[in-house]
């Protein structure tokens, strides 16, 4: 076995190390070109008729990127992900919007930063019955270690919330899941001395973080599914802590609906998505 040094370039991610200053950046930049190509989308070549357009393929392309470095598509890569077997032209335009905001963001990286606490923190988000079909809300979540996001998922609610804080519940539960495999896998690797607990996720709605620390119920609370009360059972237990935090330090806000560019660029960089020459200033 030959040692080649330090990797750079692995499964088409890019790695940028400054060890003097303690960031590691991971970026996709040469990946996001390769698409652009693929797709004619280098110069904004508009696209084919609608019985033409490869939709699913530029779909899953997306959606690489977005698995790997980018949560910033997260919701937008989910929503097109809805319409995979009948797309129209507005779904073959609206990818092409993406892969435009790609082309300007292609120097975007995820970092990561030197910490002597390393504490995983998630945001849990819900919007209220956007999905104009079906009426389901959309969950949205992000986790974050060194600075930087390290899981997120955006996707649709499985059942029909009838309140908003029905729907924030939902969230918080899919978000607990995924937040205590991870405080598990990164305790088990061993190269931290240990996650605190409980593990804190953040919320934005009053009444879903009152709702996971008591045993009352009320109007609001009695149609949740019994099999989303186990985050209640888990805030007892101290394996997780519900918290409330404004709607403006919500990071996971752009993993549920449309903000406006001012609000989406300030979550994104929260998120530790930021363009590697704005990196070499800090």
């Amino acid at each position: 076995m030959k040692d080649l040094g330090n990797a750079s370039f692995v499964l088409g991610i890019q790695i940028h190390r400054d060890r003097s200053r303690g960031i590691l950046g991971l970026s996709q930049t040469d990946y996001i070109d390769k698409v652009l190509n693929r797709f004619g989308m280098k110069d904004c070549v508009p696209g084919d008729t609608p019985d033409k357009i490869p939709y699913a393929s530029a779909v899953g392309s997306l959606m690489y990127a977005q698995v790997c470095t980018r949560p910033d598509i997260a919701y937008i890569v989910g929503m097109l992900g809805r319409y995979l077997s009948n797309p129209g032209m507005d779904h073959w335009k609206a990818v092409k919007r993406v892969m435009r905001y790609l082309k300007r963001t292609r120097d975007f990286m995820l970092t990561y930063q030197r910490s002597d606490h390393l504490e995983i923190v998630g945001y849990s988000d819900s919007d209220f019955a956007g999905c104009l079909d079906s009426r389901r809300s959309t969950s949205g979540y992000i986790f974050m270690l060194a600075g930087g996001a390290i899981s997120w998922k955006s996707v649709k609610q499985t059942l029909i919330a009838s309140s908003t804080m029905e729907a924030e519940f939902i969230a918080c539960y899919e978000a607990s899941n995924q937040g205590i495999w991870l405080g598990n896998f990164i305790t088990g690797l061993h190269i931290v001395d240990g996650i605190e607990r409980p593990l804190k996720i953040n919320c934005d709605n009053k009444a879903a973080e009152l709702y996971s620390k008591n045993n009352r119920s009320s109007s609001k609370s009695k149609n949740i599914d019994i099999n989303f009360l186990v985050v209640k059972e888990r805030v007892q237990s101290s394996q997780i802590s519900i918290e409330h935090i404004t709607t403006n330090f919500m990071i996971a806000n752009p993993l549920t609906k449309e903000l406006s560019p001012k609000v989406f660029y300030e979550h994104v960089a929260r998120m530790g998505v930021i363009c590697f020459d704005d990196m070499l200033t800090w």
